[in-house]
């Protein structure tokens, strides 16, 4: 399974681990990544991903997963993620662009 989000595309990292004799060897930082079921009232179910913490934020944000996936750009999102999109828009219709007052 690879260590990444599959809402954000948050993936590993590389650095260094600096020893106290100023030492540096290479070592990777891991995503935060939790498995988490979200509820889809567009669907009517329930949708299991594997996601950073990060990204639960910000899904709980949005005001759910529907809201946080019709918002996301595709090209971020794991083909599981991209085929949910596809089937919300299909079931909801795709929403108008919100016009901000000026």
């Amino acid at each position: 399974m690879s260590r990444r989000c599959e809402l954000t595309a948050k993936g590993p990292q590389v650095g260094h681990k600096v020893s106290h004799s100023n030492i540096k060897t290479k070592r990777r930082f891991l995503p935060n990544l939790a498995n988490i079921t979200f509820i889809s009232e567009a669907l009517g179910r329930n949708v299991r991903l594997r996601v950073s913490t990060n990204a639960l934020k910000s899904v709980d944000h949005n005001g759910g997963l529907d809201a946080y996936l019709l918002k996301a750009k595709a090209d971020v999102l794991s083909p599981r993620a991209r085929d949910l999109k596809r089937a919300i828009e299909k079931k909801v219709g795709k929403l108008a662009p919100v016009k901000k007052a000026s």
